[in-house]
């Protein structure tokens, strides 16, 4: 079922925001109807990530109180991310620096 929505501005914005919504071949309710459809979409998503991340922290929790878990000080973990973290910048950058250098992919001469 459809609901209503109203909410008061000034004639100014209301003005502006009709020229605008008209310049893209809309109408200002409609723009205003997407936009209410873009930020519920919005908390879908993280209301979805929330949900997934409660879980991962739980299994972790669960782990560790099952005597599953490795416990890592806050320095070996700095240091692992930040090795992780360079190997993944040397990955993403690979194609970049071969491109740059003149080299060519096998469709190209």
């Amino acid at each position: 079922m459809d609901t209503r929505i109203q909410f008061r501005i000034d004639e100014e914005t209301k003005r502006l925001a009709q020229q605008m919504a008209e310049s893209q071949g809309r109408t200002l309710s409609g723009a205003c109807r997407e936009l209410a459809e873009q930020l519920a979409e919005q908390q879908r998503q993280a209301t979805s990530h929330h949900d997934w991340l409660s879980l991962q922290v739980k299994r972790a929790f669960d782990r560790l109180e099952a005597g599953a878990a490795t416990f890592v000080d806050h320095e070996t973990a700095k240091s692992r991310m930040a090795e992780r973290k360079s190997r993944i910048r040397a990955r993403d950058l690979a194609p970049v620096i071969g491109d740059s250098m003149g080299r060519r992919g096998s469709d190209g001469p």
